[in-house]
């Protein structure tokens, strides 16, 4: 009995399922309504794979071998893309993958090495010249990347399946590239024509002709490409802007003078970076403007300086002078130089002015514009420069001690000139910028002591005869002193006016017994320890 009801159970389950074709058993539609029914899935095994026609494999590749042609004959191709990829699917699903791939590669060799009949058979005596030859060659090399990529869209399951688990085969598109190299590239008098030509371009671009910048950046892409940039064709360029700029340096160099020799290298410069940008690649830059700077400044430095520098200090040639240490920082060694030479035309120039005993009228004011001349330099064109800074005051005061004491005693009287009332010639503000640039010449003075006893001598008239022009530009100046020099420097000097407010106060006191008495005199009264005046 309890036999009989699990078979009727059995036979109700039964009529509630049904089968697919893929052998997936799946509850009907009246058991899943059932609430709390659960589902059950039963998997069986696929069926066999069909087997593929005897023909299929030939007749597919004849179709894929006929579509390349066409591709690289440039004519229509007579099946559909879509189609032609499923082909090479199934070509691949069926394991003929590494017959294809040797199938597909020889194909592309046998185009690729009939393409350099084109070039070879080319005589060099041709009328064809070199552009029109550059242009062939690049024509060649864009049709046959166009081709590529036009086969491997149509190999690409080829190529993400099989090749890519293989690491020791190239790609579809690297395999292109190597055959393109090793065929036609790679060939001695195409390479060398092909260099030749890229050559001759450049060197007309740069005698100032115009040429077609985008022909020799994809020919110099090609070159990069196939990994022959450096060997075939940077070697030679490089050695050839050596020979050009070498030989240009030393010409111009006789023919122009410095300034228009500068702007012309600072134009070059400018010229070679701007190829880079254009058609070189990236790689070239620094070697190439390395050559250009060694050949045009590097090996004229020396030359240039001798030539040149003093003629744009003596005409404050700031827009040259920033030029030149612009271009001269780029030179290994330039700088060097150039502080050597600028610290020597401070010594020579400014030796001139202090041992000059006929300019002995102007030395101080000359040395002051000298000083505000070259500050200009260092600030301006120089980029501030520390050594350049510190160069400039090492060669002023060597210069300045050159003539002793006759400098300090200059200063004191250029000083003595400025204070004495009567100058009209400088504001408050004027006249406190006039004693800060005379306290910096002051600081290149050894023979500070001689300063001292004119100063103090000059001083002492001024206060005397009551003829200094401001008792607080006065006051000033003793306190520059004092700040440079020390209190003990000062002490005298102060004690002066010390003095002078002494006899203003006995005046104040004089007064009144002078008016009573009708006498008509002045007394001053001065401390014998302070006054310069010997009675």
């Amino acid at each position: 009995m309890a036999e009989d009801i699990r078979q009727d159970k059995k036979a109700n389950f039964s009529a509630l399922t049904e089968h697919n074709n893929n052998g997936v058993t799946k509850i009907s539609g009246l058991a899943s309504n059932k609430t709390g029914a659960s589902k059950k899935l039963v998997i069986k095994n696929f069926k066999d794979r069909p087997k593929l026609a005897d023909n299929y494999t030939e007749d597919t590749w004849l179709k894929l071998r006929d579509a390349v042609g066409a591709i690289q004959n440039s004519t229509s191709i007579k099946y559909n893309l879509e189609e032609l990829y499923q082909a090479v699917e199934n070509l691949c699903s069926y394991k003929v993958s590494p017959t294809l791939y040797k199938q597909l590669r020889q194909v592309c060799e046998d185009h690729v090495q009939a393409q350099i009949h084109q070039f070879r058979e080319y005589p060099l005596h041709c009328s064809l010249d070199s552009l029109s030859f550059l242009k062939r060659m690049n024509r060649c090399w864009q049709d046959h990347c166009r081709q590529t990529i036009m086969i491997r869209s149509i190999f690409l399951f080829l190529d993400r399946t099989y090749v890519l688990q293989n690491s020791l085969l190239p790609s579809i598109w690297d395999t292109g590239l190597e055959l393109f190299r090793n065929h036609i590239v790679s060939d001695g008098a195409v390479q060398k024509r092909t260099v030749d030509g890229i050559l001759e371009q450049i060197e007309r671009e740069r005698n100032g002709e115009t040429v077609d910048r985008s022909l020799l950046r994809s020919l110099l892409g090609m070159l990069s490409d196939l990994q022959v940039y450096k060997e075939s064709f940077e070697e030679r360029f490089l050695m050839e802007t050596d020979r050009l700029y070498a030989a240009e340096g030393q010409r111009l160099m006789q023919e122009r003078d410095v300034p228009e020799y500068l702007h012309h290298v600072a134009r070059r410069l400018e010229e070679e970076n701007d190829r880079v940008i254009s058609y070189l690649d990236q790689s070239t830059q620094k070697p190439l403007i390395s050559n250009v700077e060694k050949q045009l400044l590097g090996e004229h430095m020396t030359a240039i300086l001798q030539k040149g520098l003093s003629i744009l200090l003596d005409g404050n040639r700031v827009m040259e002078l920033a030029l030149l240490y612009q271009l001269f920082s780029k030179v290994k060694g330039g700088l060097p130089t150039l502080l050597q030479h600028w610290r020597d035309y401070i010594k020579s120039f400014g030796g001139e002015i202090v041992g000059t005993p006929e300019k002995d009228k102007d030395m101080v004011q000359d040395l002051l514009d000298f000083k505000d001349k070259m500050d200009n330099v260092a600030q301006g064109c120089f980029n501030r420069n520390e050594s350049f800074i510190n160069a400039m005051k090492e060669a002023f005061e060597a210069f300045i001690n050159n003539r002793p004491n006759k400098p300090a005693e200059l200063i004191a009287k250029y000083v003595d000139c400025k204070l004495r009332a009567g100058n009209k010639e400088a504001t408050e503000e004027e006249m406190e910028r006039i004693l800060d640039k005379i306290m910096i010449i002051f600081r290149f003075i050894h023979g500070k002591d001689v300063f001292e006893a004119f100063y103090k001598k000059d001083l002492a008239k001024r206060l005397l005869v009551g003829k200094s022009a401001s008792v607080d530009a006065e006051k000033s100046m003793l306190s520059k002193l004092k700040h440079e020099c020390g209190a003990a420097f000062t002490s005298k000097l102060e004690g002066m006016f010390k003095d002078m407010e002494l006899s203003k106060d006995v005046m104040i006191q004089f007064k009144p017994c002078e008016n009573a008495g009708g006498n008509r005199y002045k007394s001053i009264c001065i401390h014998s320890k302070t006054s310069p005046i010997s009675t």
